[in-house]
């Protein structure tokens, strides 16, 4: 890697003390947010309290560097601190050589209340903005909003940008339903949505939510919105692939509705998605379009694969393949990222590993996949 590049995360995350809740939920709900428990002398693991469940500490999303040492399930000085603490975050993308990151995760509560799980964006969201603020210009955030209400879901971008977030993080597909049971489910809907529910994001319905994020200037995106892959879960490696793979729907929707018509402005991106399938969707859709628009009576402004290079963003970690296809189709706007402090992260070797997947490329083709494209996408330049 050059040593001249200035790296820009496209994809970091952060995990805040469940402390942190009681600080910015409203006043009804304080004291039931989740507590820390200490482990007894025979656990090997401290406790997550909260709704009447008494579950291991999970690291899987919160520690980086274990390597073969890695374990799902600890003790609670094996967090990072950079996880909630900006200034030991700083520390970290300094020994990383990042120079900014753009900032996911946290939200929403887990509960079954479905008022105190649309209540914990909020606090999320008021809480990542005050993170962001130690060092606005390294530190960059991404609102998670629900989208069970279109009307609030819009007034909550507005509420975003007043905070100096600079994206709106949606679930892959609408929620449908409100939230009827908690846990882990809960938290994946914020995620996922409803992939078979009755409205669709290219539905007309949307285009106030889509007119606010332009309105605004943000960014709007999906994190691993299909299948999420957590240890302990039916086929956790198949569902890792296809927590990329899936990402190709909710864009075929938007595309084939024509939401990017509607708004050309529009900016959309696919976080932790990989980037090298983006050539072979952008190909295929465009030979489905030719051979299925007729009958179908649908009329595009453009071929679909020209929505990947003007509306369409994607996030890597590692993908030499994306890299190598960098210049078909599709492939114009790939960004890449460290994924800090998860479990498949590249810190505190992102250089090295970033020497690898950029081996034979000169500065000029590095410099808009590790900064220029995530700065555009951000609407940062």
């Amino acid at each position: 890697m050059p040593a001249t590049l200035e790296l820009f995360d496209a994809d970091a995350h952060v995990n805040p003390a469940p402390t942190f809740w009681d600080n910015y939920l409203p006043t009804k709900f304080v004291g039931r947010a989740p507590k820390w428990e200490a482990g007894g002398p025979d656990d090997k693991h401290d406790w997550l309290v909260f709704e009447g469940t008494r579950k291991p500490l999970n690291l899987q999303s919160a520690t980086s560097g274990q390597g073969k040492s890695f374990q799902t399930t600890g003790k609670k000085e094996l967090l990072r601190a950079g996880n909630w603490e900006p200034a030991a975050r700083l520390k970290d993308m300094d020994q990383d050589g990042v120079a900014s990151a753009v900032l996911y995760g946290g939200g929403p509560l887990g509960t079954a209340d479905n008022e105190l799980y649309l209540a914990s964006f909020d606090a999320y969201n008021r809480w990542l903005a005050d993170f962001c603020a130690y060092a606005p210009k390294r530190l960059i955030g991404a609102a998670y909003l629900p989208m069970q209400d279109i009307a609030r879901s819009t007034a909550m971008v507005k509420d975003a940008a007043l905070c100096g977030l600079r994206a709106v993080n949606i679930p892959a597909f609408p929620q449908s339903k409100a939230i009827t049971s908690g846990g882990f489910g809960a938290q994946v809907l914020a995620l996922t949505g409803d992939p078979d529910g009755p409205l669709q994001y290219d539905d007309p319905a949307f285009d106030p939510f889509w007119q606010a994020c332009v309105d605004h200037n943000m960014a709007i995106t999906i994190h691993l919105g299909a299948r999420i892959a957590r240890p302990g879960q039916f086929k956790f490696l198949p569902n890792m692939v296809m927590s990329k793979l899936c990402m190709a729907e909710p864009i075929a929707i938007l595309v084939f509705g024509g939401v990017f018509d509607r708004f050309p402005d529009l900016r959309y991106g696919a976080i932790e998605s990989g980037s090298g399938w983006v050539a072979f969707v952008g190909e295929y859709m465009d030979g489905i379009y030719d051979s299925q628009r007729h009958w179908l009576k649908l009329e595009l402004a453009m071929r679909p694969s020209e929505y990947f290079d003007r509306n369409i963003y994607t996030s890597f970690i590692r993908d030499r393949e994306g890299i190598r296809n960098r210049g078909l189709p599709g492939g114009k706007n790939m960004m890449w990222s460290t994924d800090y402090p998860h479990s498949e992260t590249t810190w505190p070797e992102s250089k090295k590993v970033m020497d690898w997947q950029f081996a034979g490329l000169s500065e000029d083709e590095i410099r808009p996949i590790v900064y220029d494209n995530a700065r555009r996408f951000y609407g940062l330049d």
